[in-house]
């Protein structure tokens, strides 16, 4: 059992939440574990969603008066349950429910009542190193942060497991159906493509899907928070910057999963991109459980200057897995900090010792800069 840095206890003390996350993740695990003394409804349950899809209202009438927290699994299965709800918050002012869901994208199409600020919203991620601490550090670049995945005997199975159920439920509840054999093409080719450009032509001519169903494809892995973009940069002095998004899985793991290959070696450029990834997913979940809102972006120019990320604007961190690293790899690092004011730039790397080159660039191991990140001297 993992300790979660996301912690309820406190925003419930003021008002409901909406918790969104992937699957298996840890929603149910963690609401359980935190509150147990919680009333659980899981619209997994056949018995338990049919009664509230036909009558919503069943759900009012069967609160008892100690439920002073309930919590609904899976809310977008049934988004009509909110209209309920929002009945329950407005009438009874110490009661409290949390939501959970893995799609934005059905509440949103289901003509969902989100609550009108009645309920925060949360996310939940997969393991952080803060979680799994430098001892899983490499288990998690092999095969991801999914709690399950990570404490499996056979975690290459559960992977692919994961994205079977994925493509044959989520997808086809996106409506997708007829596009399935498509999208799976689609999803293998993202994998192999994470962490670069959105190049929806690109990707397209290689899934032999035209473009504009790509770019609604990424759109339908975003709001099932399978994936997520970083943005570039939107403020530079002089250079020209490149427009496009880069596109990261949520989960290295599922990545491996669909591209098929597991393990990466250190040294390779595959192992150089599990690391990119692996810091991406670490920075997301940081700035989101810190609540921050410093923009996650980054840096890249059309003659092909690059830094990995940019954490406000002013902390520039580039990773590189392989080799040691030499002022030639800080060229990007450099043209930044002539088009932005920087505070910090930073190499991420598979070195064993930090050090600072002449040019002020810090070099840190990646498990000294995770360490660091998790403490909140990074950012």
């Amino acid at each position: 059992m993992y300790s979660r840095t996301l912690d309820l206890r406190a925003d419930l003390a003021r008002r409901s939440v909406f918790l969104f996350g992937a699957r298996q993740t840890g929603k149910s695990t963690l609401l359980r574990t935190t509150f147990p003394e919680a009333r659980f409804v899981d619209l997994l349950e056949a018995d338990t969603f049919r009664t509230l899809a036909f009558r919503p209202e069943s759900l009012r009438e069967s609160l008892r008066p100690r439920d002073a927290l309930v919590v609904i699994d899976e809310i977008q299965k049934l988004p009509a349950l909110l209209d309920e709800v929002q009945l329950l918050v407005d009438r009874h002012k110490a009661l409290r429910f949390v939501l959970t869901g893995s799609s934005a994208r059905k509440l949103r199409r289901g003509g969902g009542n989100l609550l009108g600020g009645r309920a925060l919203t949360r996310h939940l991620y997969p393991l952080t190193f803060r979680e799994y601490g430098a001892a899983g550090l490499r288990r998690v670049l092999s095969v991801g942060g999914l709690p399950g995945v990570l404490s499996s005997s056979a975690p290459e199975d559960d992977l692919r497991a994961y994205v079977g159920t994925y493509l044959a439920e989520e997808i086809r509840a996106e409506a997708l159906a007829r596009s399935i054999e498509s999208f799976a093409r689609f999803l293998t080719t993202a994998a192999h493509a994470g962490g670069a450009q959105l190049n929806f032509a690109k990707i397209g001519s290689d899934a032999q899907v035209p473009p504009r169903t790509v770019r609604e494809f990424f759109q339908v892995l975003v709001d099932t928070l399978v994936g997520f973009e970083v943005p570039p940069i939107d403020r530079l002095a002089g250079r020209k910057a490149v427009a496009t998004s880069k596109f990261y899985f949520f989960d290295l793991g599922v990545a491996h999963a669909l591209e098929g290959a597991f393990d990466p070696a250190p040294g390779t450029a595959a192992f150089g991109r599990a690391l990119e990834h692996l810091v991406a997913t670490e920075l997301r979940a940081y700035l989101g459980y810190g609540r921050n809102t410093d923009t996650l972006a980054f840096y890249r120019t059309t003659s092909q200057l690059e830094v990995d990320f940019v954490v406000g604007g002013r902390i520039a961190i580039e990773v590189k897995g392989a080799g040691r690293v030499s002022e030639r790899d800080t060229r990007g690092l450099r043209a930044l900090a002539e088009d932005v004011p920087i505070a910090r730039r930073i190499v991420v790397c598979t070195e064993r010792e930090r050090r600072t080159l002449e040019s002020g660039v810090e070099v840190i191991p990646i498990a000294d800069f995770l360490d660091e990140l998790w403490s909140g001297e990074i950012v």
